[in-house]
């Protein structure tokens, strides 16, 4: 008798559990063999699942992808929302922070797994594939730039930014914050501590230079002429 434990007391694995191995293992193998290299079987293999299970939960390879697309847009705006939650509506310092509010948005949202396969697919297959990311165009950036721009018009009624537009002054911002993060992106890389914290601080004075309320110009004057007398 072979020494092991009996199959009979193993619980197979259940819905929920295939679906999250499936998930993840497509996730994986789109990210490094592109939509056009995937295959089901491949899926399949490291997920640990039959085909036939693929094409039960999913349908074909480009209903899995579509899939794939709005789990990760889905656990992404979770922890936008989440990190947006912490936005400095009453700041006693504004730049620091912003700068603070910055470095959360790329480790919570940018630099993470989740994050990390999201723009890999839209770098890589964004182009080739533009239709199979039009969820995506409208449960991702059309839901998260406008929560964070009603953020900044917050601020700016306050009387702590100059601020038009305040989806213009948003998708800036959050051009500016992981600007300087692009390379190491594009390299296949993850940002450390460091890398995050510089291109934040960067990214935030570069906006308030552009955003910071301006003092006026005769009140300026009048300063600079008590100062010299």
């Amino acid at each position: 008798m072979k020494l092991g434990v009996s199959p009979d007391i193993i619980p197979p694995r259940g819905h929920e559990a295939k679906r999250v191995s499936i998930m993840d293992a497509a996730s994986e193998v789109f990210c490094r063999e592109s939509f056009a290299g995937a295959n089901i079987d491949m899926i399949a293999a490291e997920a640990g699942v039959s085909r036939q299970t693929i094409y039960n939960h999913h349908g074909d390879k480009e209903k899995l992808f579509v899939a794939i697309v709005r789990d990760l847009t889905e656990r992404c705006n979770a922890g936008i929302f989440a990190t947006i939650s912490t936005f400095p509506d009453q700041p006693k310092d504004l730049e620091a922070d912003l700068i603070a509010f910055a470095v959360r948005l790329n480790q919570n949202c940018i630099c993470n797994r989740d994050g990390k396969f999201l723009r890999k697919l839209i770098q890589t297959e964004g182009e080739r594939y533009p239709e199979l990311f039009a969820e995506w165009r409208e449960q991702g950036p059309g839901r998260t730039w406008p929560a964070i721009a009603a953020r900044f018009a917050r601020l700016a009624h306050a009387g702590f930014l100059d601020i038009d537009d305040p989806d213009v002054a948003a998708r800036q911002f959050l051009a500016l914050a992981n600007a300087e993060l692009q390379t190491t992106f594009m390299l296949g890389g993850t940002p450390d501590e460091d890398e995050v914290l510089q291109s934040a601080t960067h990214g935030v004075r570069t906006f308030l230079r552009a955003f910071g309320k301006r003092q006026p110009a005769a009140s300026a004057g009048k300063q600079g002429a008590l100062a010299n007398a």
